[in-house]
């Protein structure tokens, strides 16, 4: 297996859906954001993620944390742990005028416009992981058909995404792991789960919340470029008891986003979530796993880029050769990997 700076998956993409996390077509509100990346610069496993898994690009901490309207509802909050299972759907026609977020199944839409999926989350505040290094932990665990955020055509996979403390690591499975893939490797040394106020840092969207009969509040960032990219949240807009214990609260309704659109054909993906309740993980059938698999020393880090991604950034190295050296790089919004911190347009 050819080594560059890591193991190469496929030489494709491999990001998480909380990382994950992600497109949206509309900005909200006054808050937009234009992608120009700072100066500074991080390693090339640390992804600019609104404040949501890092810290990465929010000093001061405001730059993070849109400013909420007169009007706009409270935020709800995560449980401080949860299991939930969830449909997720492929969209890849109608969306334009058919915007996330999507009952279950999409009433939007027909079945011809979306494939359908299952996998189930895992969430747990209070896990502590034994080297000391962060907070909190999670597992999204995806059954038969892997996250179609990578430029792939072939997803039916089963694989996973742990992050323990600021760890995350990207697992698949034998019975059906494709063949030049590993059991486990490094996605990222920063990238917690998300905390159980995170929704802070999305801007609150009055326009989606009104897309389902005023039945949810919806979240979205956009990310603006040739390729505009969303990560969003939708909770349910009236409080509803727990499964489990009875205690009310606002239950998470979806996470949309945006998938791979060049060779996976995923341009919006939901996860509607099908049976929310408070119920801490089993650690056996969850955080177990990474001590379990990810054994190889040292481990290896998951490869971002494909073939095609390479050559792009072979010419935007070409180009920037004669580009002052003050100017900040322009990235394409299209690509995860390659999204760095961008400034707040005024």
């Amino acid at each position: 297996m050819k080594q560059r700076q890591g193991i190469s998956l496929r030489r494709r993409s491999v990001l998480t859906a909380s990382a994950v996390s992600m497109v949206l077509s509309l900005i909200l509100g006054s808050f937009s954001l234009n992608v120009q990346t700072f100066a500074a610069e991080a390693p090339s496993d640390v992804y600019f993620t609104m404040g949501v898994h890092n810290n990465f690009g929010c000093e001061p901490a405001s730059v993070c944390l849109p400013k909420r309207q007169v009007g706009d509802p409270t935020d709800p909050q995560y449980p401080e742990y949860w299991v939930s299972d969830w449909t997720m759907f492929r969209v890849f026609q109608n969306y334009q005028s058919n915007p996330p977020p999507y009952t279950n199944p999409p009433s939007t839409l027909s079945a011809q416009d979306y494939t359908v999926s299952y996998g189930t989350t895992y969430y747990d505040s209070t896990y502590r992981p034994s080297d000391g290094d962060g907070e909190g932990a999670m597992m999204e665990h995806y059954d038969k058909y892997c996250l179609p955020i990578f430029p792939i055509q072939n997803n039916n996979y089963t694989c996973s995404f742990i992050s323990l403390g600021n760890k995350a690591y990207f697992l698949t499975y034998p019975e059906d792991r494709p063949a030049d893939m590993p059991e486990c490797c490094l996605f990222s040394p920063e990238n917690h789960p998300p905390r159980r106020d995170f929704i802070k840092h999305l801007p609150y969207s009055a326009k989606r919340s009104a897309q389902l009969n005023d039945s949810v509040q919806a979240y979205a960032l956009t990310l603006q470029g040739s390729e505009p990219i969303l990560f969003g949240y939708a909770f349910n807009k009236n409080a509803s008891p727990d499964a489990n214990n009875g205690v009310w609260y606002r239950h998470p309704q979806s996470f949309y986003f945006s998938g791979d659109t060049t060779t996976a054909n995923a341009p919006i993906v939901s996860q509607n979530y099908t049976s929310f309740r408070t119920q801490k993980p089993n650690a056996k059938d969850t955080w177990d796993r990474v001590g379990q698999m990810c054994t190889a020393t040292p481990l290896p880090k998951c490869q971002l880029f494909s073939a095609q991604q390479d050559t792009q950034q072979q010419q935007d190295t070409k180009a920037l050769q004669a580009v002052p050296q003050s100017v900040p790089s322009q990235r394409g919004a299209g690509v995860w990997s390659d999204l760095k911190p961008p400034r707040l347009k005024n």
